[in-house]
């Protein structure tokens, strides 16, 4: 039994938190967070599940004030875990990976850290045989995890030569204030960093694209003009993204008419904080133009990472040495059903 710990209790790393209790073959051990946030006050109202270990010591008055029990500090986390899963702020992970050489344990890093903290620059499907053994590894972003996924299941069955991507980016999680109060599109310069990010991962592809951030909160939508090395049908491509397990294939007529279709099925299917962790694309919007393959997808960014990452705990652990295997058994107990309408 692999034993794993989160450190930071945001939004990322609630969901780990979940996703990595679902495991059978893994336990959790605890959590760790700096102050009574949110998210903490939460877990305290739900009876506490989780062992919450503070990762800044003068904050012990303002945990105690609510109530919150404490099993010790951040280093005690450290030292009872085989691999910590770090969901901290961007920059954080870099400071707190001093702590993780110093007891000689593995992390995985969530995609705001820099490329160069990790060994790897991992993805459970696209190249889960290179985080083998490896003492750190970094996740892809959000739109970068959904993006690879359909890009590996198409390049694995027919090539892809390069793909151009469009991304529509949400601006901030629901209920993030920091962005603050807009009515505006802002523009990144190309290629945008999930296209370069893509070529890390899949180094044979090219790819280049743009990215727009728009004032929304549910979730990303991408655009996807892909270059294959060999024809296919529409209907093909469609049979290739059915087969895989995180993607789902929807279509307009039946209601999903958007983002907020999809954040509400979500809710509708009872999932807790109406997480997805699978990407969504419309079978309306896949078609096979000239030479190249056109779709578009929706990415929940907030949980979309979280196979991923549960992936490369198996990796790093050599749980399994198989790809197939190792990607299997995380969507089995994480209960993604591979369904298609």
């Amino acid at each position: 039994m692999v034993k794993v710990g989160v450190v930071g209790y945001g939004t990322i790393g609630q969901r780990l938190a979940d996703g990595v209790a679902l495991q059978k073959d893994m336990e959790l051990i605890g959590i760790a967070d700096v102050a009574p946030t949110l998210p903490v006050l939460a877990l305290k109202e739900k009876g506490m599940p989780y062992n919450f270990y503070l990762a800044l010591s003068e904050n012990k008055e303002k945990l105690e004030k609510f109530g919150i029990p404490i099993s010790g500090n951040l280093e005690d986390l450290i030292k009872k875990c085989d691999i910590i899963l770090d969901a901290t702020n961007a920059g954080i992970g870099a400071k707190n990976k001093k702590l993780y050489e110093k007891y000689g344990k593995k992390a995985i890093f969530q995609g705001g850290e820099k490329t160069e903290i990790a060994d790897v620059f991992f993805h459970g499907y696209a190249n889960f045989e290179k985080g083998l053994g490896k003492q750190f590894l970094k996740l892809t972003s959000c739109n970068t995890t959904g993006l690879i996924r359909t890009v590996d299941a198409l390049d694995r069955e027919i090539g892809i030569d390069n793909v151009i991507i469009t991304i529509v980016r949400r601006v901030a999680d629901p209920g993030d204030y920091h962005r603050g109060l807009t009515n505006a599109l802002k523009v990144d310069k190309v290629p945008n960093h999930q296209a370069v990010d893509l070529m890390l991962v899949m180094p044979h592809v090219k790819a280049t694209g743009t990215l727009v951030h728009t004032p929304v909160t549910h979730g990303h939508f991408i655009t996807v003009a892909a270059k294959p090395k060999k024809t296919v049908t529409k209907e093909a491509v469609v049979e290739i993204f059915k087969k895989h397990p995180r993607i789902r294939v929807v279509k307009i007529e039946d209601g999903f008419l958007g983002n907020a279709s999809i954040f509400k099925f979500g809710r509708d299917l009872g999932h807790p904080r109406g997480d997805l962790y699978e990407v969504f694309t419309w079978e309306e919007t896949i078609t096979v133009f000239d030479d190249r393959i056109i779709y578009s997808i929706h990415i929940p960014q907030e949980s979309v990472t979280i196979p991923e990452t549960i992936d490369g705990i198996r990796a790093a652990m050599k749980m399994q040495l198989d790809r197939l295997e190792a990607v299997s058994l995380t969507n089995k107990y994480l209960n993604i059903k591979n369904i298609n309408y």
